[in-house]
């Protein structure tokens, strides 16, 4: 019996990669996923429109974020925070949070870590829940 080849790892270049599109002017490249061999985390750079949103939600595992680039208004468990680029926040499973681009004019990037290949995110306002990864799949 021969054993299946872990993978070696991965060079990701996010100006290679298509985004999918998120709505309401959010858009997300997927970096590392399950498709490129990862066991453990997903991660991945949504960009926002200038005055972009993306409504309140939870999820089942913790989640990491980093802004890359802009203004960003992070509103933790009901706590609003102003990041700039550099800034990372930590989040907890199932603490409430959303994130919103400050900026009139220009584009937000954040870089995002979940700690489960099987993250999911169920919107506050509708009880909806769905994998992360499925918001993959709706490319440009």
């Amino acid at each position: 019996m021969t054993e299946a080849k872990l993978p070696s790892g991965a060079v990701l270049r996010p100006d290679e990669i298509r985004p999918a599109d998120r709505g309401g002017g959010a858009r997300t490249i997927p970096l590392v996923t399950p498709g490129l061999g990862a066991k453990s985390l997903i991660n991945g750079i949504t960009i926002f429109a200038p005055g972009a949103a993306i409504p309140f939600h939870t999820h089942n595992c913790e989640e990491s974020v980093m802004v890359l680039e802009g203004d960003a208004i992070a509103v933790l468990d009901g706590v609003e925070h102003r990041l700039k680029a550099g800034d990372t926040t930590w989040i907890p499973s199932d603490v409430p949070h959303r994130f919103v681009n400050a900026s009139a004019d220009k584009e937000m990037r954040i870089f995002w870590t979940y700690a489960d290949v099987a993250a999911t995110r169920t919107l506050v306002e509708t009880g909806e829940t769905r994998f992360v990864s499925a918001e993959h799949a709706k490319r440009l």
